[in-house]
């Protein structure tokens, strides 16, 4: 068989080789199609007489003896006289490389739980006594339904030559994918086309100095895994894992409830992934009622004019002709009209006249404005029945009210009477006492009441302010206002307190890396002079919760023994600063088991803390927990801190 090195041919009679996924040397990588199993498999292929062909059957055969899902199987392997050749179960997915390039880093759960399937599998390969011997991220595969799969077993490192394969290089290349998922850069030591992690001094930079956020359990493993110098993978330092075993459980426990996790790997995957081939059809155009016939061109050996319309009126329109030289009449909407028998079809015709306009409308009959007299003389309008008849206006009336046309009404007794509850109103016309309407007699104008209620409540709320407001200015200013206070916050009530003399200061970090923040200079903290100041380091985010990289920075003040501590004056460098005071009887590791006895931000250069009562301490510690901005960065300073104490009665 002619040597297969062409999308097309056809290895060992069974292999059709689709495509060329990478090259390394003489060494091809292809996507083939098993005409015999109908399915996809992967192949490795070199020549014959290649140096590596001893070294790649023989890792293929040792890559066989592991069992594991997540692991792609070795399927076939053969040399024959042209080449040798190792065939893989092929997986449908997205490489971790790919993933780090297109959506970047993943989350710490789900870079944790990922490299956690990783070292399960590569820890069942451990157990048979077979190393990967190449981890990198172009091998580490997320498949559609977000698990994880992990390609070129023992294989992918003897085509690259790789010389004495190790189960501790999985270690360091196990640390260099959990360093990808977090960074998007590669720090492993096999080689691979993920942007290298960066060096200082030749040692790989720890995740949390790339990335802000990530968790101190990852960062160290990292850190632990990678370090450079030569006694790095054996020695055990205190909870960190020295086997894929102890990887995959540290991780796993990192993880806590795994549930979700896969999903939630496969959403950070870029949208497009590899899928198998699809088998498009050509669109099939959309077709109308007669279309065939309204499209048909006259025969080429009739002019077009020879058709002519079979109705004269519709002489601007011509019809179409078919290949039969029947001419169809045109027609409007494509409308088919049945007959009785539903054989036969015809045709809405279009109209050769405009249609003709809606009738108008007819004009509402004329209506009088007011109702006509009654022809018998009888009044227009009628009183309902059950309506009391009231009495007409009498002309000698007594009281002006009844000169002005208001009269009882009639109580049913046949007399009148001056307390009536209405008045009916004549016109003056002599009209019918039917038609006099009632009229409730109401002088109260509507809301006044409500108003005058209002003006009296607004008049006593005035008096109230104004009362207080002149015994507030009779007292004086408050003894508890603090006029040092940027933010208008207040301050306990004082006792008699002095500065505490001697205090000497130190750097405090417990949550940095050297556990040190320019300690050189914390002495100028409280030497008295304002001119000098303790600055911390300069960081790219806020202190705080993630993206901050710790929580607070600050100093640790030696009273020189125990003192009854009132409060502290601080004076400051920028702001606003957040400052909290914390209260010690021997010196602090961290402040996470404390409890702050006072705290405050500063929007100014000055700020006062004050305790509601003296609290006995030998050491304080001024904690800061958000630094103002220096720049594009975030830097605290402070130039002298003043430690006040209850003075001995």
């Amino acid at each position: 068989m002619p040597h297969a090195t062409r999308p097309g041919d056809v290895l060992a009679d069974r292999y059709r080789l689709v495509d060329l996924l990478s090259e390394s040397g003489e060494g091809r990588f292809w996507r083939a199609h098993d005409r015999m199993l109908e399915r996809h498999v992967a192949i490795h292929v070199i020549r014959a007489d290649d140096p590596r062909a001893e070294a790649l059957m023989a890792a293929a055969r040792r890559s066989a003896t592991v069992l594991d899902p997540r692991i792609l199987r070795v399927l076939d392997a053969d040399v024959t006289a042209k080449v040798c050749y190792v065939v893989n179960e092929w997986g449908w997915g997205t490489s971790l490389d790919i993933v780090a390039a297109g959506t970047g880093p993943l989350g710490p759960r789900r870079s944790a739980w990922l490299v956690a399937e990783v070292a399960d599998a590569i820890a069942t390969a451990h157990r048979a006594g077979v190393a990967h011997g190449r981890l990198n991220p172009e091998n580490v595969l997320i498949d559609r339904t977000g698990g994880v799969r992990i390609i070129g077993l023992c294989v992918d490192a003897a085509l690259h030559g790789v010389p004495d394969v190790d189960v501790r290089d999985d270690l360091t290349d196990l640390a260099g994918v959990l360093y990808c998922a977090l960074t998007a850069r590669w720090g492993g030591q096999s080689g691979s086309i993920v942007t290298p992690a960066p060096r200082d001094h030749g040692e790989v930079l720890r995740p949390r100095r790339v990335r802000a956020g990530i968790p101190r359990p990852l960062d160290t493993l990292c850190e632990e895994l990678l370090h450079s110098h030569p006694n790095a993978r054996h020695r055990e330092p205190a909870g960190i894992p020295t086997d894929a075993r102890g990887i995959a459980d540290y991780l796993a426990d990192f993880v806590g409830d795994p549930t979700g996790m896969a999903h939630a790997l496969l959403s950070s995957t870029p949208p497009v992934l590899p899928d198998e081939e699809l088998v498009v059809l050509p669109q099939v155009p959309e077709l109308t009622p007669h279309e065939s016939a309204r499209t048909a061109t006259p025969s080429r050996g009739t002019p077009a004019a020879a058709s002519e319309p079979d109705d004269p009126a519709d002489t601007g329109d011509t019809g179409d002709t078919d290949s039969s030289g029947d001419t169809e009449r045109p027609t409007e909407a494509g409308m088919p009209i049945f007959g009785p028998d539903g054989d036969d079809v015809s045709w809405l015709e279009r109209r050769s006249t405009p249609a003709p306009p809606p009738p108008p409308f007819e004009s509402p009959p004329e209506r009088p404005l007011f109702a006509p007299e009654p022809v018998d003389g009888s009044p227009a309008r009628q009183a309902r029945a059950g309506t009391p008849t009231p009495t007409p206006t009498n002309p000698v009336a007594s009281t002006p009210r009844q000169r002005d046309g208001y009269w009882p009404w009639d109580t049913n007794t046949g007399t009148s009477t001056g307390t009536g509850v209405g008045a009916g109103l004549v016109d003056g016309r002599g009209l019918s006492s039917s038609t006099i309407l009632p009229v409730v007699e109401d002088d109260r104008v509507p809301g006044r009441s409500w108003f005058r209620l209002g003006a009296i409540l607004s008049v006593v709320v005035l008096l109230v302010v104004a009362v207080l407001v002149a015994i507030s200015l009779s007292q004086g200013p408050s003894e508890t206002a603090d006029p040092d206070e940027a933010d208008g916050t207040t301050v306990p009530t004082r006792v008699e307190s002095t500065p505490v003399a001697g205090v000497t200061a130190t750097a405090f970090d417990p949550l940095g890396t050297d556990g040190l923040e320019n300690d050189d200079a914390a002495g100028n903290a409280v030497d008295g002079d304002t001119a000098t100041s303790w600055a911390t380091q300069s960081y790219n985010d806020q202190l705080g919760p993630p993206p901050g990289l710790k929580t607070g920075v600050g100093l640790v003040l030696d009273l020189g023994g125990e003192r009854a501590v009132t409060g502290i004056d601080l004076a400051l460098v920028g702001s606003p600063t957040v400052v909290s005071l914390y209260l010690t009887d021997s010196p602090p590791d961290g402040v996470a088991d404390l409890e702050p006895a006072a705290s405050g931000r500063a929007k100014r250069v000055a700020k006062k803390l004050r305790l509601d009562e003296p609290v006995s301490a030998s050491y304080a510690v001024v904690w800061l927990t958000e630094l103002p901005a220096d720049g594009s960065l975030f830097r605290g300073r402070v130039a002298e801190v003043v430690v006040q104490a209850a003075t001995s009665p």
